[in-house]
């Protein structure tokens, strides 16, 4: 078992990491799943823990806490009348499709490579969160099929993919077709309980020989126990910010930090 003298400061860490995750999640959007994989690879390999499957854990761990944190937000959201629940509703099967397919990959693809699609994918949610600019459009409005489905279920693919709860794409998406940026990101709360519960149905079953002490297929609850009360606690500040503030200049600085988090997982996937 680990030190003592190790897994103290790292609970702290990640009560710290879940109360920005919390935060984070009623802000953005993002479902704090594009914080929540890297540091739990970072937790988990700093005790000494590895194999061809971590990263399977890390994105079954970080599901599990985007349902909860999800949840939360698309209520609080609600509250407030932002969340467009008929885009939800033909959305719906096309995203639940989508997280199946990710999780199906996900399950046989080695640790190295699930860490070089979470550092491209994070590098351009990054660069376009930092110069992506209001006033593009793909369209006037949402579109409908057949390219609603395609859109809905890649959304959906690579956001299980990467551990994220859908609205690190489905905010930008949902923005390049006109919609106001408050009810986008209130709406891609209610993509992250599509997305991740499928998912965290299918990594809860996923077989993880080598997975962290008190794993459950792959998903750890010991990570899970710590971070989600923190989220549970700051995610309605989040939501609330949201609504009372201009996010941009927070959007950015993020960016830059997410665009770091993912330069650092590509450095690590050439071994550099």
């Amino acid at each position: 078992m680990p030190e003592l003298a190790t897994l103290a400061p790292m609970v702290v860490l990640l009560l710290i990491i879940g109360a920005a995750t919390g935060v984070i999640a009623g802000l953005l959007g993002v479902g704090g799943g594009i914080v929540l994989v890297p540091a739990f690879f970072y937790l988990f390999t700093t005790l000494g823990f590895g194999g061809s499957q971590l990263m399977q854990v890390c994105i079954g761990t970080s599901a599990a806490t985007i349902v909860v944190t999800s949840a939360r937000s698309v209520m609080a959201h609600n509250k407030k009348g932002a969340v467009d629940w008929d885009l939800l509703r033909v959305w719906a099967l096309w995203l639940v499709v989508g997280s199946i397919a990710g999780v199906v990959v996900a399950s046989v693809l080695h640790t190295r490579a699930l860490q070089a699609v979470f550092g491209v994918l994070a590098m351009l949610a990054g660069l376009y969160m930092a110069f992506g600019r209001s006033d593009w459009r793909l369209g006037a409005a949402m579109p409908g099929q057949p390219l609603r489905a395609v859109q809905a279920s890649l959304l959906a693919f690579f956001s299980t993919l990467m551990g994220i709860g859908g609205g690190t794409f489905g905010v930008p998406l949902m923005s390049l077709y006109g919609m106001p940026i408050h009810r986008a990101v209130a709406t891609a709360s209610g993509f992250g309980i599509l997305i991740s519960v499928p998912s965290l149905i299918g990594f809860l079953l996923l077989d993880v020989p080598d997975a962290p002490p008190f794993s459950i297929g792959a998903v750890n609850l010991p990570a899970f126990a710590i971070i989600i009360p923190m989220t549970l606690l700051t995610t309605p500040y989040g939501v609330r910010l949201a609504h009372a503030m201009d996010p941009k200049p927070l959007k950015r600085a993020f960016a830059i930090f997410i665009t770091l988090v993912a330069a650092n997982m590509l450095r690590k996937v050439l071994g550099l």
